[in-house]
């Protein structure tokens, strides 16, 4: 049992159990971790990208605005689990158990989810895209989104573009579902010139805007 120090607030556990914790707001991003029992724990706005979290237990745990982007969590079981707002985009759910797991809005996009165990795709909440979905965008958002990743707190969250450099898509279509595109526009016009502090998940940005428009 270890802590991985490359990333602050990640970890790297074994065979060990931490049932009825409180995760939220960590930056889990990298972490490590096999066979573990993290049952009844809440990893509300959590960052899980580039994680591996394998035959693990979350029964009944809650996840409210938290990522999985590019999360390995071939084996674990999440039964009885809450989602909530929860985005799965590129995961391995290789035999994850998602018995009675209850969904609310999330999405799951380049995702497999026919290796999921106890999973039915045509549930009420779910939204899954085997691609980026096209969405069009006005000139003036486009550059709007483009100029607030030159702000380093954005850039180093990786929330509003791509490994290969483009818009992120999906996270772009939550924010249009919370502001219209006036108000966003604005509002990342503010994030730009303002945000000073590191975040790690979109919700974040979604309180910002909220608490300063």
């Amino acid at each position: 049992m270890g802590r991985n120090q490359s990333i602050k607030g990640n970890f790297c556990y074994n065979n060990i159990e931490k049932t009825g914790k409180n995760f939220m707001y960590k930056n889990l991003e990298r972490s490590n971790c096999y066979n573990c029992d993290f049952s009844n724990s809440k990893f509300d706005y959590v960052n899980f990208r580039g994680a591996h979290f394998k035959s693990c237990v979350f029964f009944q745990c809650s996840f409210k605005w938290t990522e999985f982007i590019g999360t390995n969590l071939k084996g674990s079981d999440f039964k009885n689990s809450v989602f909530e707002n929860t985005v799965f985009d590129s995961v391995n759910l290789d035999g994850a158990d998602f018995k009675d797991a209850e969904f609310i809005n999330t999405i799951f996009l380049s995702t497999d989810i026919a290796k999921a165990k106890n999973f039915n795709s045509n549930t009420s909440g779910i939204k899954i895209y085997d691609e980026i979905p096209q969405l069009e965008i006005s000139e003036d958002l486009r550059l709007a989104v483009i100029n607030v990743i030159k702000n380093k707190y954005v850039k180093s969250a990786r929330v509003l573009d791509t490994k290969d450099g483009g818009i992120n898509i999906i996270n772009l279509m939550i924010l249009l579902d919370h502001f219209d595109e006036e108000t966003l526009i604005k509002g990342l016009n503010i994030i730009k010139d303002d945000l000073d502090c590191d975040f790690h998940t979109l919700s974040y940005v979604i309180k910002y805007l909220k608490n300063n428009m």
